[in-house]
């Protein structure tokens, strides 16, 4: 049996018997299919009552409209055991008076398997560890087992050569009692004859280990690797998929005096999410990636991504979404570029109100008398000291490396007053006649940049780095030429 993890972008498939938790004697066999597009769904012969009924009296029993669903499913499979969570009947065929009798049938979909443990539910605490693999991890660790040479003679290359393997050390931090540790796994050398030829092999996967101090659930494993692929799709500035996650049952793997080490167990997460990686897939081109770990190492940038992605998560979630799903029309991403700033801006605590609290208390009272009584509410609500957008914008393009923002685009007065006409146009009329396709996609691409470049500096990223990701990755190059194009003020703004 394979040691290797799951990985989410091949099918696979269970047979076994399967039942639910507080009737374990009543097993119904099936078998369990997972296909990366389509999810895991369960196919049994036999059933679990779906049906939503209740016995009015001795004898008579009314069934009701709808269908029951089940939060677990126990199984046990492929000499694994197996828990499904989210589990969903959709559709349960029943022969009861049928010519030919056979056995009832019964589809059940779930959202979430856990292949190697069996749980009592989502938040069962009942790990150790979580192992995740993330698209272009490896990339951005910047390490590898491998090394090649190649031979040369009179500085040419001689058709010699070798690639060796030396273990890659572990890198760890301490984050709020949770290590986390930076790892490789290599495979021996593989030779696969062919008929055309042999083929040498061999694979270093880099992953992230999460230990916390206690024990805990499958929704938390889930949250350590949504921490890890957020990390990775702000550094690469694309979706980074997740390939597999791996967890380690807690109190395996324990050794007593005097006895042999026991290897811990582990146990396989199949689930959709947000973005699947292929394990398979050509990496991203290194001129594309914001940062790795030579630039800003693993034991700096994860304490720092940890306190980060809880106090900006919501305009971090605005800024990914754009490369997680974006939308087909400029006005969405318009909203949603403009709307990350708004909220990076508060998260980062530099929301300064515009007049002293004192002195806005006095003009709104004063303010307030004037109206009359009954719509003094309404007024209100409406007087409020907060800055501006254009405040925001302009506080965000004056708090990361001035010079960024100058090779970014030349005129941030510009930038900040076509953003706010455009938001404010497509808010209030539900249209932006003032602007043009394209200065909508050139304001929605520079403030996407204003809003990474904050991230990458609350993260520590260092100023001339800011400035060669400006300068020299090809999508923030070409947004740099779409400001000069139509972010200059060719005079007064109209």
């Amino acid at each position: 049996m394979t040691n290797d993890p799951l990985n989410l972008d091949e099918s696979a498939e269970w047979s076994g018997l399967w039942w639910l938790p507080g009737a374990p004697d009543e097993q119904v066999p099936g078998v369990l299919r997972y296909e990366p597009e389509d999810g895991l769904v369960l196919s049994l012969i036999g059933t679990f009552e779906d049906r939503i009924l209740s016995n009015l009296s001795p004898g008579m029993t009314v069934f009701h409209e709808g269908s029951r669903t089940w939060d677990v499913i126990h199984g046990a499979a492929e000499q694994r055991e197996i828990t499904l969570l989210g589990c969903v009947p959709n559709s349960s065929k029943r022969t009861i008076g049928a010519r030919v009798k056979s056995p009832d049938k019964q589809i059940v979909v779930a959202t979430t398997a856990i292949i190697g443990a069996h749980v009592s539910g989502e938040d069962d605490a009942a790990f150790s560890a979580a192992e995740v693999s993330v698209e272009d991890l490896g990339l951005w660790a910047a390490s590898s087992a491998f090394e090649g040479f190649l031979g040369a003679s009179d500085g040419r290359p001689d058709g010699t050569g070798s690639i060796s393997v030396k273990p890659v050390e572990t890198q760890s931090v301490v984050v709020d009692g949770t290590e986390f540790r930076l790892m490789h796994r290599h495979t021996l050398p593989f030779f696969d004859q062919r008929k055309g030829g042999t083929v040498g092999r061999m694979r270093d996967t880099a992953f992230v280990r999460a230990v916390p101090a206690d024990p805990f659930s499958v929704s938390g494993a889930r949250a350590t690797a949504r921490l890890v692929q957020d990390l990775i799709a702000l550094a690469t500035h694309r979706a980074a998929g997740v390939i597999w996650l791996r967890l380690e049952v807690a109190g395996t793997g324990l050794v007593s005096p005097g006895e042999r080490p026991a290897p811990p167990r582990h146990a396989d997460v199949l689930c959709s999410p947000s973005a699947l990686g292929k394990h398979d897939g050509k990496a991203v081109d290194h001129h594309r990636v914001f940062f790795t770990c030579a630039s800003l190492p693993f034991k700096e940038v994860v304490p720092r991504w940890c306190e980060a992605h809880g106090r900006l998560q919501a305009a971090t979630n605005m800024i990914l979404g754009l490369r997680y799903a974006p939308a087909r029309y400029v006005e969405n991403n318009l909203l949603t570029a403009v709307g990350a700033a708004e909220v990076l801006h508060r998260g980062l605590g530099i929301d300064e109100k515009p007049f002293p609290a004192d002195e806005f208390k006095a003009m709104r009272d004063a303010m307030l008398a004037q109206v009359p009584e009954e719509h003094r509410d309404r007024f209100r609500g409406s007087i409020r000291n907060d800055p501006t957008l254009r405040d925001r914008l302009y506080a965000l393009a004056a708090r990361t490396d001035r010079d960024a923002i100058a090779r970014l685009m030349p005129d941030v007065d510009r930038w900040a007053r076509r953003t706010t006409r455009a938001r404010n146009d497509l808010a209030h009329e539900g249209r932006t006649p003032n602007h043009s396709v394209d200065e909508l996609i050139a304001i929605v691409d520079v403030t996407t940049a204003v809003v990474i470049l904050n991230v990458l500096h609350e993260l520590g990223l260092p100023a001339e780095r800011q400035r060669q990701i400006v300068q020299e990755h090809p999508q923030l190059r070409a947004t740099a030429s779409t400001a000069r194009k139509w972010l200059v003020a060719p005079g007064a703004d109209s």
